[in-house]
């Protein structure tokens, strides 16, 4: 009979974010005056988080482990670790959400705007190209069909790249809100 073996999946269940830190306190913005819950984080720790998660697997649900002292864990605000941090990465998310239909608008009507510079430019070449001296109507018609095709450059750069970045950072913060936060003693 066969032996059988356990076999490891190719990547574990959940991939884990450490952090260490003396306080608290330390993970959130400490000029911020909403209630615990709604604080922001601080910039520090949202970078280290948010530069971690961005190295791990994409598939795997992630997991915050807060390393702090035990003397933290009986702090009024531990149960509210996880509800903050979730409530601070969802916002965050809303935000890049809001910035990316922002860059869509932005791309119509630019785009509006270089397709009819671009008519214009294509009847403007048309008409220069009927001017008797055959070198300089050559420039100017030429010079007008490239200003036509230079004035799609920001649509055609909005639309083909730049909304890439802001969907993957977008989709990095909405896992990061869906994180499971643990506070570990050390």
């Amino acid at each position: 009979m066969p032996s059988m073996q356990s076999v490891e999946p190719e990547h574990p269940v959940s991939a884990a974010i450490e952090v260490r830190v003396e306080k608290l306190a330390q993970l959130f913005h400490s000029l911020d005056p909403y209630p615990f819950r709604e604080r922001d984080l601080d910039r520090d720790a949202e970078e280290f988080i948010v530069d971690w998660a961005r190295e791990l697997p994409h598939k795997q649900a992630l997991t915050i482990l807060i390393h702090v002292p035990a003397s933290e864990l009986g702090h009024e605000h531990a149960a509210q670790v996880k509800a903050a941090m979730q409530g601070y990465f969802r916002y965050r998310a809303e935000i890049v959400s809001h910035d990316l239909r922002e860059l869509f608008s932005v791309g119509r009507v630019s785009l509006l705007v270089g397709l009819s510079v671009l008519c214009l430019c294509i009847v403007a070449s048309s008409f220069a190209a009927t001017i008797p001296s055959s070198n300089t109507a050559r420039i100017v018609s030429e010079g007008f069909v490239i200003l036509g095709w230079v004035a799609n450059w920001r649509p055609a750069e909005i639309f083909l790249y730049d909304w890439w970045p802001m969907v993957r950072r977008r989709n990095l913060l909405r896992r990061l809100a869906l994180a499971e936060v643990s506070l570990v003693r050390r």
